[in-house]
């Protein structure tokens, strides 16, 4: 979060018992939560801290709606948003992809593709849209990825990377990897996949390349079966890189990016703005600046890598003994 954005969030914080009181009673607001996750959902948790710490109490000035399902089974519901009491909706994930028709009611996302290449805002500056939130999507993690994978492990010549081409921004996100991998003279192969229906093909694909260490793109097809990827990996003895911590609770080996929970709860900054009557079509995107590198040891040791320790326990943000 930007300085300025963290001024108003503070600013809001400490305004709103001033304008609960003013408000009163007779306002409860309607926030729908539409995931194709599922229950217990610490994103959704995160997103009740910030409204909480922001002065909102469940069940007196604001209600809140959960739908989970597939893209298919939440387009009902979806359709039923232009007719209903709703003041503000916030899809997590590739719900999002679900809502782009919405365009009577505010939508805050958390996406971890490209939300210009999905279509929902005009540019991440100026949304210019009923659609505003935070992207996880940061070309310059991609190389990060790579680079940090090679410090842990500087044997590694060939690379697996597996990535799910139904993802928005991920043509951006490949060609910033295979741009670090030639610059670290590491040979990348390439694993494309179209959802979570060719996964098991994909993975039948890695298996049967030469490679030394297998990176895995973050987005909600991976992050569904992060431990079926980690026990491929774990299987096929290959170190693992992925995006966020999740994957390394799962048994990955290392991830690096922003700490989705903590995104979750920035994101009803935005839920508060909103609902005091500001434009979510002047509300930039959000991208995360704080990122955490976690290594699980426990993998490190299945897989027999020897590590430095000590360096890398000054580097890790968390580490999963």
């Amino acid at each position: 979060m930007r300085r300025r954005d963290f001024l108003r969030f503070v600013a809001g914080a400490a305004a709103w018992p001033a304008v609960a009181r003013a408000q009163g009673a007779r306002k409860v607001y309607h926030i729908l939560w539409l995931s194709t996750g599922s229950e217990p959902d610490p994103f959704l948790d995160g997103f009740r801290e910030g409204l909480r710490a922001l002065g909102y109490v469940e069940g007196r000035n604001f209600t809140l709606v959960k739908y989970y399902g597939n893209q298919a089974a939440l387009r009902p519901v979806i359709s039923e948003l232009r007719r209903g009491d709703v003041d503000l909706a916030v899809s997590s994930g590739p719900a999002t992809r679900a809502m782009t028709t919405v365009k009577d009611i505010p939508v805050l996302f958390a996406l971890s593709g490209d939300p210009v290449a999905l279509g929902v805002v005009k540019s991440l500056a100026q949304p210019g849209t009923n659609f505003t939130g935070s992207t996880f999507l940061s070309l310059e993690l991609a190389g990060k990825r790579v680079e940090l994978l090679k410090d842990i492990y500087p044997r590694l010549r060939r690379l697996a990377v597996l990535s799910n081409t139904d993802h928005p921004g991920e043509p951006s996100e490949w060609h910033a990897t295979l741009q670090t991998c030639t610059g670290l003279g590491i040979k990348p192969s390439y694993i494309p996949f179209a959802g979570a229906g060719e996964l098991n093909n994909a993975l039948e694909e890695a298996s049967g390349e030469d490679v030394d260490a297998m990176l895995v793109f973050p987005d909600v097809v991976t992050m569904v079966d992060r431990a079926k990827l980690a026990e491929f990996a774990l299987a096929h003895r290959l170190p693992s890189m992925f995006g966020w911590s999740e994957y390394c609770e799962a048994g990955g080996l290392l991830s690096y990016g922003a700490n989705q929970r903590a995104t979750y709860r920035w994101l009803a900054s935005y839920a508060d703005r909103i609902l005091r009557g500001e434009d979510p079509a002047a509300l930039p995107v959000m991208r995360p600046e704080k990122f955490e590198l976690v290594i699980n040891l426990k993998t490190a040791r299945l897989l027999g890598i020897e590590l430095d320790t000590s360096a890398i326990l000054f580097r890790a943000n968390k580490v999963i003994a």
